[in-house]
């Protein structure tokens, strides 16, 4: 029996033991013309058992490139795709520079900073004030998200002034901005005593009319007792 720890290191696990053992055969034949034959069928074997790599473009160039590597690139075939080095297919992607920049008000987002900036450049009054009013609008949208509750035009105003450093004036009114307070309507519905609820329990504190009540303490509506008897009629 062999083991794991005997056997030749999976260069490419995915495509299996058997895959594996093929690939070391290839190195073995000594004929070029059968090893690229074999070396072909291995291919379309591959391509079998991973037929996902049929959606990918070119995927048979792919099959060659990892039929290289599991060979740990000894294998020299007339294959119709030049051999991969180790460079190029080890080869580790070049480090993104990542940005470091200091925003000042971070629960209005990092656009709020560049419609700032765009609303100061602005040479023309009418559209630097429609920027203005722009940029107000987009904090109300930002304070709702974060603070759930409604923002005054005032405050906007204030705070706008403080970013803009005296810059830019909004105009309070025009765009409203509410929070809906019906966020948990799951909880609403269950404290909700109105009529035309169906209650398969009693419920002693509906007082609604028009309800079904199936249980035994239901003030509204017809009961239904199952426990009721008919009297026989022939009796």
């Amino acid at each position: 029996m062999e083991y794991n720890t005997t056997r030749s290191k999976m260069l490419m696990p995915e495509y299996g033991r058997n895959v594996q053992k093929m690939v070391e055969y290839l190195l073995t034949i000594e004929d070029p013309a059968v090893r690229l034959r074999n070396a072909e069928a291995v291919i379309e074997l591959m391509g079998t058992l991973n037929p996902h790599l049929k959606t990918v473009e070119d995927y048979k160039h792919k099959l060659w490139d990892h039929l290289y590597q599991m060979t740990d690139f000894k294998l020299q075939v007339d294959s119709p795709y030049p051999p991969p080095t180790p460079e190029e297919v080890f080869k580790k992607p070049q480090r993104l520079p990542y940005p470091q920049e200091h925003i000042k008000e971070r629960h209005l987002g990092k656009n709020l900073t560049a419609l700032l900036d765009k609303a100061i450049a602005e040479t023309d009054p009418e559209k630097r004030q429609a920027l203005t009013q722009l940029v107000g609008y987009y904090m109300k949208l930002a304070y709702t998200n974060w603070h759930k509750e409604p923002v005054h035009d005032d405050m906007i105003k204030s705070e706008l002034n403080i970013l803009s450093n005296g810059k830019l004036v909004y105009e309070t009114g025009g765009y409203r901005v509410h929070f809906d307070t019906r966020s948990n309507f799951k909880q609403r519905n269950n404290n909700n005593n109105g009529g035309g609820n169906r209650n398969f329990k009693g419920n002693n504190n509906n007082s609604g009319g028009g309800n079904r009540n199936y249980g035994n303490g239901g003030n509204g509506g017809n009961n239904y007792n199952k426990n009721r008897k008919f009297k026989n009629k022939n009796k």
